[in-house]
């Protein structure tokens, strides 16, 4: 369970059998109430923390599930999320795109800070988009790192602390790892991670894990090839874990070795009994998966500019790799790409990624309405 923080503002969601019941608040040595007298204890816990069992009390004393679900909580990492929770979001995206006037106004008066250290084109604008469609207004800067605080020695903690008091959500990019941890510490608002270092990108992978439902209409049973920079691609690590949640998944790492995927998501996958395999022939991948997810190589986080120059163009997809893929099957990328996909594929019904983008509206909008109503 990763480690919730309770705020002056936190509550919580009972869900029973996936139909929430009731909604209380409580500090967290106390319990409460539920179902005619029965007791629950209470437990602090981040979205998507497991679901418990518990016994309640009376009745036939039978057990049953329960997700105790944080009404306000940080994003921080793809782990905090259960399958219950990924489903509720997919759906609720759904319903936004399929209905969305009756979300209009749901987050009137409320104030999205986006604090950008990092450069962002997809992610800011659709986190913005997002906001100004419930309703909800926006403020931030276009690069932390350069506005006047930052730019005089403020730290990261500090700054936070002054901007949790004007914002109800704040959306944090930053160029360290860990960085959406240590701001989550001293904010009395949500903090959501968009993007930390090479560390996580959880609303990133949201997208596309709802981009693979919406392209395959499933996640169960599905074949990912994850493609280039997989050390320092943080969106590859928080899709990854995120499948993990789900059934019969396997996973493909496709890499040179001097940017392997990195072994703490590879344990994660051998304790989730997730199946992967690690190769360097694409080649050979492309007719085994369901989704070929790109990545670009991320020049930014080398420091050696010819082990850069020797693995920026081992991978690129061209129309004859589009001949060795399956019929049915997608090819993801989270943009920007730089020449791994040529342009010649953009026409064919298989690249998913404008689609992808696209979908970042939708699913951003479902988690923001979810942690702010």
């Amino acid at each position: 369970m990763s480690g919730p923080l309770v705020h002056r503002r936190l509550g919580y969601r009972l869900v029973l059998d996936s139909r929430e019941l009731a909604f209380k608040s409580w500090p967290e040595s106390q319990g409460r109430r539920f179902f005619h007298g029965h007791h629950v204890a209470a437990a602090a816990c981040a979205p998507g923390a497991p679901i418990q069992k518990i016994r309640l009390p009376g009745g036939h004393g039978r057990q049953v599930a329960v997700a105790i679900i944080s009404k306000l909580g940080h994003v921080i990492e793809s782990q905090q999320f259960s399958r219950a929770v990924l489903e509720e979001l997919i759906a609720r995206a759904d319903e936004i795109k399929r209905e969305p006037h009756r979300f209009m106004g749901r987050l009137a008066g409320q104030v999205m800070a986006a604090l950008f250290y990092e450069p962002s084109t997809r992610t800011r604008l659709s986190f913005e988009a997002a906001m100004l469609r419930l309703g909800g207004q926006t403020m931030g800067t276009d690069n932390a790192r350069e506005f006047s605080s930052a730019a005089k020695g403020e730290t990261l903690e500090d700054t936070v602390r002054i901007v949790s008091g004007y914002a109800d959500v704040i959306v944090l990019r930053h160029n360290e790892e860990g960085a959406a941890k240590r701001a989550a510490a001293v904010s009395t608002v949500p903090v959501i991670n968009a993007g930390d270092g090479p560390g996580q990108h959880p609303t990133q992978a949201l997208l596309d894990l709802y981009t693979i439902r919406a392209e395959l209409s499933k996640i169960d049973g599905v074949r990912v090839a994850m493609v280039g920079d997989l050390a320092n691609g943080r969106t590859v690590r928080s899709l990854t874990y995120l499948l993990s949640k789900f059934e019969d998944v396997k996973v493909w790492f496709v890499a040179p070795p001097e940017v392997a995927m990195r072994d703490d998501l590879k344990a994660h996958l051998d304790e989730h009994q997730v199946p992967w395999v690690e190769t360097q022939d694409l080649d050979a991948v492309l007719p085994e998966v369901d989704v070929v997810y790109m990545t670009r190589i991320q020049k930014e986080r080398f420091t050696d500019p010819e082990t850069y120059n020797r693995v920026k163009s081992v991978y690129r997809i061209d129309k004859g790799s589009l001949e060795r893929m399956r019929k049915y099957a997608i090819l993801m990328h989270p943009l920007p790409r730089v020449d791994e996909i040529a342009p010649e594929v953009d026409e064919d019904p298989r690249a998913a990624y404008f689609r992808q983008a696209r979908n970042g509206l939708h699913i951003r909008m479902a988690l923001l309405d979810r942690l702010l109503t």
